[in-house]
């Protein structure tokens, strides 16, 4: 992920002064000079960076603060409040209605990633029951309306588009009245990009906008783009009314802060960030969950979201009653690996956990841990009802073993390897058991859960490179310390209940 250098570079920062057996002007001084240095080397703008230091000192007078004061918590809290204010314009921007015909015009330099960004924006709507469509307004590039068309076309979107026509003002205008007349609750123009910014690019930009009036002109900003970002960013501003920013590429190895910049330069948010090229990379962007998640404090309502959207909710009772009894099988270990594929990119999952960065998760590691998984239930997939339902491992026996390796196209030694990993979880579930309780509302009880959950168990279940990373089990006992309390600091920065 782009930002976890700089996420584990500020996260450095805040341990190295919390470690701190004095906080003083020394020590919070050190701390904002590292924060600084590493936000300047991720390329966010200069004054931006300037003006976060000064006001994170006006706040914390530590002569001020009286000797009761938590001063590490006073601190932790005005750095994230600034990160924030970094991020967040204080409006949001024009978000579309159901039901309701909306016109979203996208704009941005060629090589941003602007047509793929189209169909994910587009591919996003329609799984939450949105109608949408996609225009071709680019004439510019050779390949455009093709490569519209073929996203278009895997993500079943109906697209508008021509050959012929040169003028991008005309293919605009027909593409929304037509999708218009077929009620369409969310056309989406996808309009030219040019190698540099250009007098022609955004007079093309400002004829497209004045023809079709749309309700949304969203920025897309390839996140390689480096301290060019404040000023390209403003000069799209001051040529069509840019209402939103989505960040693409943002799985790369590029520093990424220059991209964030352009959130001062237009005062529009961003409201997605692209996390890869496939189709459901995609995320929605919200200021403080990211922050948290870039200070390496989480986002427990963010993962509590991934997993009521895996699991459906007349589901929840269900699984939890049966772990609560110590029931674990093959077909539910079957179903939590269905879960966590859903859920997206695992290093995004761990993301959302306290103590958690991306850049606890090596590059290629990630497909590696998915790979393993889908391998896993190609065998189950092999296996009867009676074998996936029970609960005695010594229904195995080498036949059967076998029997699903030949039948799934695997080595036996695969299958035993599928059959020790579920021994292993049963074993951990089994000890973990009571602890997973159901609230009235239908959400898991995580207290009951970290009580019976300790580092050992949890060192089990994550994979040994992480653990190793993290510092080993004694660095993963201080972090459930902190996550048994992660009530308490998500409703410090900004999550948890309201």
């Amino acid at each position: 992920m782009v930002l976890a250098q700089l996420g584990g570079s500020i996260s450095r920062a805040i341990q190295q002064m919390s470690n701190a057996t004095i906080i003083d002007e020394k020590a919070l001084n050190e701390c904002l000079n590292e924060i600084t240095r590493a936000l300047l080397q991720a390329d966010v703008q200069f004054k931006l960076v300037r003006d976060m230091q000064s006001n994170i000192k006006k706040i914390v007078n530590l002569e001020d603060l009286a000797a009761g004061h938590n001063k590490r918590k006073i601190i932790q809290q005005a750095i994230f409040n600034e990160l924030c204010k970094m991020l967040d314009p204080g409006k949001p921007s024009f978000t579309p209605k159901k039901g309701k015909t909306s016109v979203v015009m996208f704009v941005g330099l060629q090589g941003s990633g602007k047509t793929t960004t189209c169909t994910k924006y587009a591919y996003y709507h329609q799984k939450k029951g949105w109608k949408p469509a996609l225009v071709c307004a680019d004439t510019f590039r050779a390949g455009a309306f093709d490569q519209l068309k073929q996203n278009a076309t895997k993500a079943k979107i109906p697209f508008y588009g021509s050959y012929m026509e040169s003028d991008p003002v005309k293919i605009a205008v027909e593409g929304v009245e037509r999708f218009k007349e077929e009620n369409c609750d969310l056309i989406i123009v996808d309009t030219s990009g040019r190698h540099k910014q250009e007098a022609a690019l955004f007079e093309e930009m400002r004829q497209v906008s004045e023809a079709t009036k749309p309700d949304l002109v969203i920025f897309v900003m390839d996140s390689s783009i480096g301290q060019a970002a404040f000023d390209q960013a403003q000069a799209f501003k001051q040529s069509v009314a840019v209402g939103a920013v989505i960040v693409t590429k943002m799985d790369g190895h590029a520093k990424g802060g220059g991209a964030l910049s352009a959130v001062a330069a237009t005062k529009s948010p961003v409201i997605f960030i692209g996390t890869g090229e496939h189709m459901d990379e995609f995320e929605i962007f919200d200021v403080k969950p990211f922050v948290s998640r870039l200070l390496g404090m989480g986002d427990w309502s963010g993962f509590m979201d991934k997993i009521h959207e895996v699991v459906p909710m007349d589901q929840q009772p269900e699984l939890m009653q049966k772990l609560a009894e110590g029931t674990f099988t093959l077909r539910i270990m079957y179903e939590q690996f269905q879960n966590i594929l859903k859920m997206g990119p695992i290093g995004q999952v761990f993301s959302m956990l306290p103590g958690f960065s991306s850049e606890l998760m090596p590059k290629g590691s990630e497909k590696e841990s998915q790979s393993k998984l889908k391998r896993y239930m190609t065998m189950m997939d092999s296996m009867t009802d009676a074998e996936l339902d029970s609960t005695n491992p010594k229904i195995m026996n080498e036949s059967r073993i076998m029997r699903i390796a030949r039948g799934s196209g695997h080595q036996l030694r695969q299958v035993m390897d599928l059959l020790e990993e579920y021994k292993r979880l049963a074993k951990i579930w089994s000890k973990m058991k009571g602890g997973f309780k159901m609230s009235k509302k239908g959400d898991m009880n995580m207290n009951a859960l970290s009580r019976n959950m300790n580092a050992q168990h949890m060192s089990k279940v994550l994979p040994p490179n992480l653990v190793k990373q993290i510092g080993g089990v004694g660095a993963l006992q201080n972090l459930m310390k902190q996550m048994g309390s992660s009530k308490d600091m998500m409703g410090m920065f900004g999550g948890g209940d309201k």
